[in-house]
Order: C-alpha cells, then sequence, then structure tokens
C-alpha cells in the first residue's frame, strides 16, 4: 500500500535510482542558488556600473541584427530576450538580496531587445531596394547633395529621381568629371542628364568593403558617372542648403589662401571637405597611424568647444558686474555648446562629428554642474544616443575606432595608477612637462594597442609607429594648426589674415612630413589576412570588460583578449581568393608569396587581393608560379594542401572551348575558376567556381589545408541590400 507523498519505486528498480530522482531537482535548486549569490557577490564588489553596460548590450542587440540571416531569426531573438527579462523578475521577484542581479539581467536583456528592434525598423524604413542591372538611364532630377573631390576631378552628386523601369523614386549618386561641372549644380536645382548606373557593389571577397550596406542604409539603389552633357532645367532658389554652400564657400577660401597640400588639410579642418586630398597624402597619414585627424571627430571638436569655452570664460571673467550675479562656467558651456553645434553643422554632421559633440555636451554639462566630466557614463550615453539615430554606424570603422579611442582614453586616465601619477604635487616645471609628455605618449600607445584590431578587422593593415607619430601629431594639431587656422580665418575679416596662413602651412607641413617620414620608416606597415568575426568579438568582449570593470574583476578581460591574439597569430591565410566576377584571383604559395592573374598595381581588385592575403610582398603574375601551366586559354596549377596535391584549372578568356575537351579538362581537376557561365558537362572533383556560382555565393576564399570555402554570401542572409542571382 502506497503512503500518500512518497515517492513510488518501480518494482524491479533499485533504491538508490529513486533516491537521485528525488535528489535531482534539489540538487539543480542548491546549483542554481549558488550561482545566483556568486553572481551577486561579483555584481556589488565589482562595483557594477549600470549605465554602460545598458549600452553594451543595446549595441550587441544591432549586431545580432546584423549576424542573424532572417526575419523568424530576429523575431525570436526579440523574443528570447524579452523572456529572459520576464524571467529574471519571475526567478528573484521578492529577493532583496538578489536585487542587483535581477535589475541587471533584467535591463540588460530588455536593452538587447531594443537594439535590435531598432536597427530592424531603421532598415526597412531607409532601405532602397537596388536596381536591378546596370543600365544606361536619362534621369530628371533634384540635386540632395553635392560633394566636391578636386584631388580626383570631380564631383559628386547625390540626386534624387524616378526609376523609369519600376516607376517608384529612386535616389542615386553620380560622379560628375571637372570639366562637365557648371554654375548652379547645386543642393536643390533640377537637371537633366544621362548617366551609366551600376547596382551598388557588394564586398569583392570576403572580409572586403560592403558597400552595399552602406548603400542600402544611405537609401542609395545605384551609382554610376554622367555621360553626355547636364541640363540645367531650374536653378536651386530657395532650396539650396544655407550650411552647405556655407561649408564649400569656407573650404574654396582656405584652399585659396594657402596652396598645395596644406591648403587641402586646413580645409579639412576647417569645413570637413577632404575632397582635395591627394592620395599619397591620404596613404601616407593612413600608413602613420594619424588617419583620424583628418575625420572631424573628437580632437577637432574638443579643440573648438575647449577654445570657446576659456574665450568665453576669460573675458566675460573681465566685466565685474556681470562676474558677481552669473555663475561664469554656465555662461562659458553655453558658448563652448554653441561653438561646438556650429562647427558639427558647418563640417557636415558626420557621425564621428556628431558622437564627439553630444560627448562635449555632456562634458560642458558636467563642468558647469561640477562634476565629474570624463566618464564612461558620459561616452555610453553618447554612444547609446548615436546609436539610436544611426544604428548601421556600429558596423562601421568611423564608430568602432572614435568609441575604442575615447574608453581606451578614459579607462586609462580614471585608473588608480595614472591619477596618482597626475596628480599635483611640488615640483619644477621641467619634471611637471616631463609627466605630462609621458603621460601623452602611454595615450596614444594605449590607444594605439585598443585601435589595432578594429584596423587590422577592417583595412587588414596597421602602421606600427602610430604611438610615436601621434605623440607628436596630435600637440601640433590641437596646439598650433588649429588656433592659427581660426586666427587666420578671423583676421581674414580685415584682410590681415597672410600672416597666420603662413604659420598654418608651415605647421601642416610638419605634419605632412612626419606622416610621409612615419609611414617610410622598414616595417611601419604590418599586412595581416582577415580577421574573423569570433576573434574581433574575442578582442571586443576583452577590452570592454577590461574598461569597463573596476578593480581586480577587470583583469579577466585580458583572458578574452589574449586568446584572440593568439587565435590572430595562428590564422590561416587562404591558399586561393576569387573575386565577386572571377575576373581575378590570387594565390598564396607556400613561402607566403602571392600570385594574381591581372590587374595593374592599385587597381580595386589587386588591392583588395593583396590586402586579404596579409601579403607585404608585391605579387606576381600568375604565369610565372612555379607550378602552373598557362596556353592562351587555360593555366593549370598544381598546389599543396593538406598532405595532397590539387589541380586548379583557370579560364583566361572567353573564347569558345569545344565542351567535350572542356568537360575532359574539368575532369582531371580539383577546382574550376571562370568569369563565364561553364556547362553542366564541366564536372570537377570538388568546386566549379564559375558566373552561375559567383552570381549566387559573390567571391570566395579556398583554405585547402582544411577544405574550407568561405564565401561573401555566408555573412549577408537575407538582409535587403543582397540579391544574389539564383537558378
Amino acid at each position: 500500500m502506497a503512503i500518500e507523498g512518497t515517492p513510488q519505486v518501480p518494482f524491479g528498480e533499485p533504491d538508490g535510482i529513486a533516491d537521485v530522482a528525488v535528489q535531482r531537482p534539489w540538487r539543480m535548486r542548491a546549483v542554481l542558488s549558488r550561482t545566483g549569490e556568486a553572481a551577486e557577490r561579483f555584481l556589488t564588489t565589482s562595483s557594477f556600473d549600470r549605465g554602460p553596460w545598458i549600452t553594451v548590450a543595446f549595441a550587441g542587440g544591432i549586431a545580432a541584427w546584423f549576424l542573424l540571416k532572417n526575419d523568424w531569426q530576429w523575431s525570436a531573438a526579440i523574443g528570447l530576450a524579452l523572456l529572459a527579462a520576464l524571467a529574471s523578475l519571475a526567478i528573484w521577484r521578492g529577493r532583496d538580496d538578489r536585487a542587483a542581479l535581477r535589475l541587471a539581467s533584467t535591463v540588460v536583456a530588455i536593452a538587447f531587445a531594443l537594439g535590435l528592434a531598432v536597427v530592424w525598423s531603421k532598415s526597412e524604413l531607409v532601405g532602397a531596394p537596388a536596381i536591378e542591372h546596370p543600365k544606361m538611364v536619362t534621369l530628371d532630377a533634384r540635386i540632395l547633395e553635392r560633394e566636391e573631390q578636386p584631388a580626383q576631378e570631380r564631383v559628386r552628386l547625390t540626386l534624387a529621381s524616378r526609376d523609369a523601369e519600376a516607376g517608384v523614386p529612386i535616389k542615386v549618386r553620380v560622379n560628375v568629371p571637372i570639366e562637365k561641372d557648371m554654375a548652379g549644380l547645386e543642393e536643390g536645382a533640377r537637371i537633366r542628364l544621362r548617366a551609366r548606373l551600376m547596382p551598388p557593389s557588394a564586398p569583392i571577397l570576403p572580409g572586403a568593403y560592403d558597400f552595399a550596406r552602406a548603400a542600402w542604409f544611405q537609401g542609395l539603389a545605384g551609382t554610376g558617372s554622367v555621360a553626355g552633357e547636364i541640363e540645367l532645367v531650374e536653378q536651386a532658389g530657395n532650396r539650396n542648403s544655407l550650411i552647405a554652400r556655407a561649408q564649400r564657400q569656407l573650404s574654396a577660401h582656405v584652399r585659396a589662401r594657402l596652396d598645395g597640400a596644406p591648403g587641402t588639410i586646413a580645409a579639412a579642418f576647417a569645413s570637413g571637405d577632404r575632397g582635395g586630398i591627394s592620395t599619397a597624402d591620404e596613404d601616407a597619414m593612413r600608413d602613420a597611424g594619424l588617419t583620424h585627424l583628418l575625420s572631424i571627430s573628437g580632437l577637432h571638436v574638443s579643440a573648438v568647444i575647449a577654445a570657446a569655452y576659456f574665450l568665453a570664460i576669460k573675458l566675460f571673467a573681465l566685466w565685474p558686474y556681470f562676474t558677481l550675479r552669473v555663475r561664469l562656467p554656465l555662461v562659458a558651456a553655453a558658448v563652448g555648446a554653441g561653438a561646438g553645434i556650429a562647427y558639427t553643422l558647418l563640417t557636415g554632421a558626420e557621425v564621428p562629428t556628431v558622437r564627439s559633440c553630444i560627448g562635449a555636451m555632456l562634458v560642458l554639462g558636467a563642468l558647469a554642474l561640477g562634476r565629474e566630466p570624463l566618464s564612461m557614463r558620459m561616452v555610453a550615453v553618447a554612444a547609446a544616443a548615436v546609436l539610436f539615430a544611426w544604428p548601421e554606424a556600429l558596423v562601421g570603422p568611423s564608430f568602432q575606432m572614435s568609441f575604442s579611442a575615447v574608453i581606451a582614453i578614459i579607462a586609462l586616465h580614471n585608473s588608480a595608477p595614472v591619477r596618482a601619477f597626475l596628480a599635483p604635487r611640488e615640483e619644477s616645471g621641467a619634471r611637471w612637462l616631463a609627466r605630462r609628455t609621458l603621460m601623452l605618449f602611454v595615450t596614444g600607445l594605449v590607444i594605439e594597442i585598443a585601435l589595432t584590431p578594429v584596423v587590422l578587422f577592417h583595412f587588414h593593415r596597421s602602421g606600427l609607429y602610430g604611438a610615436f607619430a601621434n605623440v607628436l601629431a596630435i600637440p601640433l594639431v590641437t596646439f598650433v594648426s588649429m588656433p592659427l587656422i581660426a586666427l587666420a580665418l578671423i583676421f581674414d575679416l580685415v584682410g590681415a589674415g597672410a600672416p597666420f596662413w603662413w604659420l598654418v602651412g608651415v605647421s601642416l607641413d610638419l605634419l605632412i612630413g612626419l606622416a610621409h617620414f612615419t609611414a617610410s620608416q622598414p616595417g611601419a606597415v604590418k599586412l595581416v589576412p582577415h580577421m574573423g568575426l569570433g576573434i574581433i568579438a574575442l578582442f571586443v568582449a576583452g577590452g570592454l570588460w577590461l574598461a569597463l570593470w573596476r578593480g581586480n574583476a577587470r583583469l579577466w578581460g585580458l583572458l578574452p583578449a589574449g586568446v584572440g591574439a593568439i587565435s590572430l597569430a595562428v590564422s590561416p591565410v587562404p591558399d586561393l581568393l576569387v573575386t565577386r566576377d572571377g575576373g581575378n584571383l590570387g594565390l598564396v604559395d607556400e613561402q607566403g608569396r602571392l600570385f594574381v592573374l591581372r590587374g595593374a598595381p592599385g587597381t580595386y581588385a589587386r588591392t583588395n587581393i593583396v590586402e586579404l592575403a596579409g601579403s607585404e610582398i608585391e605579387p606576381e603574375r600568375i604565369q610565372s608560379y612555379q607550378g602552373a601551366r598557362c596556353s592562351s586559354d587555360f593555366c593549370t596549377i598544381r598546389l599543396t594542401g593538406n598532405d595532397r596535391d590539387w589541380i586548379v584549372l583557370v579560364a583566361l578568356n572567353k573564347q569558345r572551348i569545344d565542351e567535350r575537351q572542356l568537360a575532359a579538362a574539368c575532369e582531371l581537376s580539383d577546382i574550376v575558376v571562370a568569369d563565364r557561365w561553364l556547362p553542366r558537362s564541366c564536372m570537377p572533383r570538388w568546386l566549379k567556381v564559375d558566373r552561375r556560382y559567383l552570381e549566387r555565393n559573390g567571391g570566395i576564399a579556398l583554405y585547402l589545408g582544411e577544405e574550407r570555402v568561405r564565401t561573401v554570401a555566408a555573412s549577408q542572409g537575407e538582409h535587403g541590400w543582397w540579391n544574389p542571382e539564383v537558378d
């Protein structure tokens, strides 16, 4: 007879099994309880600050939308996050000893879901389907934006028009040769022209720049160039943008007052117009780690606001009546805010500039209220504001580099050792200057370390001497060049700016000389193959943990960062790279030398192959590869990988080949690569990469040692900007 409430043991089972069945739920509950206690204790002892981690979770939701593939996965992720929030509230309801854990898990889960929903909504609202194919069209269009690019001898126009085939409004961007530019081509003008348009291009290779994604969020359906003359149908009139006109006039004025490369860089500092900077100077600044100086961001906005704040507080201090009745920091903060907003608008209001302006406004508010001006919460609020308005910025290098640098600076200067090192003390001026100079170098080194993973992920290269160059370049720009530009513009109002422009030219010549000198040093640039998403995720997780936690707990961030560094060091180099149209390929031999099929140095396809292969040696033509045997129509290449030989057959042209001969050659090959459609009778032993395959999958990277194929399509999912042609 069974006793109520006593578990029954089936006939023939030993008593021990019943005991385990009874004890397991209690043991699981005990494990969960101990885990919750450990998490609660960790959050309490580590001085857990919710603000920055809420923004991290919000950014994580945005990142998840880009990583996940389609609607049901996005919906499932939002649903799971909300369920996690409800579960945390239910599990720890009424438990005061779990208050920090309950609040942290709930808020983080909700922020994650919100981030995913925001970027999904933005994509649906602004995303523009690309035109279906390249075509020649006649456009009756309204000019939305005008961007002058004298270094490329062209003007770039963004136009609003209508697709004659689909009958829907479209937004396109066309390049106008400088000789076809004319008066009246300004924002708001209506023009008629013929143009060659193409759909925004997907990445040429896995890991290359994804212009199609950027164009999707800009609402661009196509890009191209003008063919023939432009007819001005209607003047801009009141539709013209006063800010855009002021920006162009300021840029032209600066370039007129200062010739050559210094003039183009001064124009970039004054108006945000980088169109006049030569490719050689751009490359030198990039390889020297100084590109951030050319993009109007935190350094420039901070310099303008700091100058306005300092001048305002000093000038108003000369007026005793005003000083005795008004708090000067409040007035100076308002003046600085006005200067920062005006400078942001004048320089184009790009995402880095807006981010910097928001952060500077928070700093000014803290100064006016007597609070700590530099904090992670300030950075978190600025990042959240930018991501809420431009969630797509998260996957771009500008946002990542800007916030990585700012977070690194604040984390460094808020650490106890640095605070102690910079604390005021009785000392000579020389020792004070030496400490500040050393701190400037350490800050540059920390910034360089923080930016290196981001730079390698996006650009596959890193300047090794950037910290040294920035120690000289940042003070030069902040305390010499920009103040001199401001003084020159002010004195130009009375026609006396020439001496200041001469000094500006001298300072910028020093900057350009420093960039070229640094970039020309042996080993100044290190190229690496494409870094996978898993590796960059380890670096990001480790960096955020190091920066946002306090005390000894932050040292755990070194673990994922170290694993990421080791993974990067042992990452394999692709053996074969094939571009999205099959028109070019790169082959890496066992000694690390790169061989390419075609393309002159500096062409887009060849540059991407070199960077993604991580080759620092000038590539050779594939015909010179020892294992290649080439005719006028095909190359047969013998490669070694995974302890075996691979035969690769590469088509060199589109000449008609007898199908039976082609089928026989394919049968003897492991891989066939062609920039045309191959007949179905061509059946290689492993992989056929022809036009049909490439239109469906995009460019590819082959790893023969792992027998693995990585395609562009694998990272695209069903996002609106990816439209493969499927049979």
